[in-house]
């Protein structure tokens, strides 16, 4: 499926292709914080398949709760993220693009669930099956 997302302010844009069964709600607390809500939906997509079609984003590497360097990309003008990848050689990567930014946002319901375990208890129970063992 081909989308197309912005930033907030207009500054980034861009446009992927995804397969929108693959799209998950992550529980860690890095998403916690890094969205500033209870969790995060995320639609991975690979490196080759992602085009910045404007705009040049900021980055800023966090170690990830689970022990591995991840780079957060942000527009630097509003603060939006648009979405997080690892520090592997470019080329490689998988990017997991920020539900919220793109424009086919409503489209894109979840279909798995990651870091159940830090899930807060007051949610409701979600789409997407929760993965063992995360």
């Amino acid at each position: 499926m081909r989308v197309n997302g912005s930033c907030h302010c207009g500054a980034i844009a861009f446009e992927a292709e995804i397969d929108p069964n693959r799209v998950r709600i992550c529980h860690c607390n890095d998403c916690q914080k890094l969205s500033g809500t209870a969790f995060r939906v995320t639609a991975p997509c690979p490196e080759e398949a992602f085009r910045l079609l404007q705009g040049s984003p900021a980055i800023y590497t966090k170690k990830a709760q689970s022990g591995r360097r991840r780079l957060q990309v942000f527009c630097p003008n509003c603060g939006s993220p648009l979405y997080a990848t690892s520090d592997e050689p470019p080329g490689s990567r998988t990017f997991g693009l920020r539900v919220g930014v793109l424009d086919q946002r409503g489209e894109l319901k979840p279909n798995r669930q990651y870091w159940f375990q830090s899930a807060l208890a007051w949610l409701p129970k979600l789409p997407g099956n929760a993965a063992a063992g995360n």
